[in-house]
């Protein structure tokens, strides 16, 4: 049986759940995995409103469509951050309050806390989202950066977020980190340091997602194998990089995305420069058996065609493993 092949409703949240449903079915998903914002999926709704979640199987079962995890990765930027303005255009008012930043961290993280017990009440396994950082403005070491600064950020990663993930446990929920720019974690090296921080919490795991990793020349394969019993759920998105004029670098320089100078930028799955082929082996090598959500993102191209053209080609790519050796009617029997 081939994976379920799903779509993040994140990049959609402007459009209405109800809507989006008829779209996704009708581009050949076979479910959606929600944001927590927009009308996709309300954490506060599902824990206190008891037609909630029976409504919202019911919408999805309408349209032929299963969910298998949801993601909170806007508040969960928020648990670690250094808490400016931007983070008011991304929180719930009452995840944002009066804006003071410890207040803002502390409520983003009970609102963590309550999407673990919102997710065991909808019958999901997986939230994935972001946890943000203390030290990500430490990123290039000038003026030089002691390690005590990046070992306190660690720490205090380790102590905002252990209390959200005992919660976790206590709701049988994993917690995939989606390693990216911006996070504690955004390649292999610092994925272990968070792992460590955590004294490998159970409940702390990898949404794995190839396009953060490629054009920073990270081993994407690798992180699989690497990471193999922490793959909780996998992103779908492409990338290409040494592209542009020669005028950016990997560190964007500040321009917006589509920009034709950017040396790299996202893609629709299958366009860009990230060898998905290699992936789904190694995916199949560690067994795994989540879906593969699609994560659309390519300011060149319409998305509706796009991710028409993204289920499709997640549908080609996919492949069991062999249950038999290819040379296996060679063997010599008794």
């Amino acid at each position: 049986m081939s994976r379920p092949v799903t779509l993040f409703t994140g990049q959609w949240a402007d459009l209405p759940l109800e809507e989006l449903c008829a779209m996704a079915a009708s581009f050949g998903y076979e479910g959606l995995e929600l944001a927590c914002w927009g009308d996709h999926f309300d954490v506060q709704a599902a824990l206190k409103d008891p037609n909630y979640v029976p409504e919202k199987r019911a919408l999805l079962e309408k349209h032929g469509l299963v969910c298998h995890a949801i993601s909170a990765h806007l508040v969960g930027q928020a648990v670690c951050d250094r808490i400016d303005e931007r983070h008011e255009a991304i929180l719930p008012p009452h995840v944002w309050g009066d804006g003071d930043p410890e207040g803002v961290r502390q409520r983003a993280a009970e609102e963590l806390k309550d999407t673990a017990r919102a997710a065991k009440a909808f019958g999901v396994p997986v939230v994935n989202g972001f946890t943000g950082s203390s030290i990500w403005h430490l990123i290039y070491s000038f003026p030089p950066v002691p390690p005590s600064m990046i070992e306190a950020g660690f720490e205090d990663f380790a102590a905002r977020w252990t209390p959200i993930l005992d919660v976790f446990e206590e709701n049988d929920i994993n917690f995939a980190l989606e390693v990216h720019p911006t996070e504690i974690a955004f390649d292999s090296a610092s994925s272990q340091r968070a792992l460590d921080a955590l004294k490998g919490h159970p409940r702390f795991g990898f949404n794995y997602d190839p396009s953060h990793l490629g054009y920073q020349g990270v081993d994407y394969v690798d992180f699989i194998r690497r990471f193999s019993e922490r793959i909780f759920h996998v992103h779908i998105k492409d990338v290409w990089w040494e592209h542009g004029d020669g005028t950016v670098g990997v560190f964007g320089g500040h321009t917006e995305f589509a920009d034709p100078r950017r040396y790299w930028d996202f893609r629709s799955p299958g366009r860009g420069d990230i060898l998905f082929e290699d992936i789904i082996v190694a995916l199949n090598d560690i067994g795994y058996q989540g879906p593969l959500s699609v994560e659309w993102e390519d300011s060149r191209m319409d998305r509706a065609h796009g991710a028409t053209e993204a289920a499709a080609f997640v549908k080609s790519l996919d492949f069991k493993p062999s249950e038999v050796a290819f040379d296996a009617a060679f063997e010599k029997k008794d």
